[in-house]
Parts: C-alpha cells; sequence; structure tokens
C-alpha cells in the first residue's frame, strides 16, 4: 500500500516536471518568435507612426473615414499578379507610396469609385506614389478589363487576382470585410491607415491626405 502510495507520488511529480519543462519552453518559442518578427516589422516600420500622424490629421470631408494604424503592420508578402499575369507582391512596390485599392465588377460601389481612383493616378502617380487597383473577380480577369475600358479608365494598370486569395489573406489580419476597401502603404510596405467603404479619391481633401503621405510632404 505504502509503495503503492510513493509510485503515485513519483508520478505525479514526474508529470508536473513535464508541464512545467513544456511551459518554460513555450515561454522560450514565443521570446524567440517575438525576437525574430517583433522587433523586424517595428524596425522596418519605425518611421510610420510620424508619416500616419500627419496622414491622420487630414482625415476629413471626403476621406474622413480614413483610420490611421494603431500599431506597426508589414504587408510586403501580399501577393497578387501584375498587368502582365505574372506573380507579384506588395514587396515589389519598394520605395514608394502605394494606395493599394480591393474591388471587383459585381461591387458597385467600387465601380462607381474607379474613375476617382484613376484621376488621382493621372494627377499625383509617379515615382513616388502610385494607385494600386487589384481586381478580385474570379475567374477570367477579361471582363474587368472591358469594364474599365468601357468606363474610360486610362491611367491605373491592371492587377488582380483571381482566386480572390488577396482578400482572404487582408481578411485573416482584420483588414478587410467587405468590398472596395482602400490600404494607404508607405515606401517600406507598412500600412499609414485605411478605408473601408468607397471615397471620392480625386477630391482636395483625398490629395491633401495622400500628400501628407510622402516623403517628403507636398
Amino acid at each position: 500500500m505504502l509503495a503503492r502510495w510513493f509510485l503515485g507520488r513519483r508520478r505525479a511529480a514526474l508529470i508536473g516536471l513535464a508541464a512545467l519543462a513544456g511551459a518554460i519552453a513555450g515561454v522560450y518559442v514565443s521570446i524567440a518568435v517575438f525576437s525574430k518578427k517583433g522587433p523586424s516589422i517595428a524596425a522596418e516600420c519605425a518611421a510610420t507612426p510620424a508619416i500616419a500622424a500627419r496622414v491622420g490629421a487630414l482625415a476629413k470631408g471626403e476621406v474622413a473615414a480614413f483610420r490611421t494604424a494603431s500599431e506597426p503592420e508589414l504587408l510586403t508578402d501580399v501577393a497578387f499578379r501584375d498587368p502582365s499575369g505574372a506573380e507579384t507582391s506588395l514587396a515589389a512596390f519598394a520605395g514608394r507610396t502605394i494606395l493599394v485599392n480591393l474591388w471587383a465588377t459585381w461591387c458597385v460601389p467600387c465601380r462607381t469609385e474607379m474613375p476617382a481612383l484613376d484621376n488621382l493616378e493621372a494627377e499625383l502617380g509617379g515615382e513616388a506614389f502610385e494607385v494600386l487597383a487589384i481586381n478580385i473577380d474570379l475567374g477570367d480577369p477579361e471582363r474587368a478589363r472591358a469594364f474599365l475600358a468601357e468606363i474610360g479608365v486610362r491611367e491605373l494598370d491592371f492587377y488582380s487576382d483571381p482566386t480572390s486569395q488577396v482578400f482572404s489573406t487582408l481578411k485573416k489580419r482584420g483588414l478587410a470585410f467587405g468590398l472596395p476597401v482602400t490600404l494607404l502603404l508607405d515606401g517600406k510596405g507598412c500600412r499609414i491607415g485605411s478605408v473601408e467603404g468607397p471615397a471620392a479619391w480625386d477630391s482636395d481633401d483625398a490629395k491633401a491626405l495622400i500628400g501628407a503621405a510622402l516623403v517628403p510632404p507636398i
């Protein structure tokens, strides 16, 4: 009876030690992951909070729905297709401030704001800034191309994701819940802020907001 009691206590002690070892290992793993990713993102996005503060002060009028990012967020891994149909990602736009807009032909507000995005690109687009409109119609992208030609969009390059994976990626990160969704990123690929829903992107309010995001501001 006594031997059985000692065996039970020993087994309980071993289980306790195993659990403690697992917990300690978990803490070390967590620290390792944080040290590998957290500070790296913070370093990459070190300049973003100052830009966001500058931009956030101009989130009014036609772009009052713009919300600045609350913490460093790097989006360079978000993938889609370039105008030739080749795979690319937001990392390809390093050094340039970009306004990323997800849209689809079946989304009425998206269709309405496309001319405004085209006008914004015509006025501010260049080496420092680009409007990156990504179509997420499933399947053949030719329908979307035809729509843009029909409404007279000329300045926007055609980016697409016929699998809609780009929307799913942003949704998982809490950055997309419906269409359209528009994100403003700095030259490092860090999110300055975003808008859920349509906006008058060719308005004076929008151009002032975009201008504040550029380095140096305009």
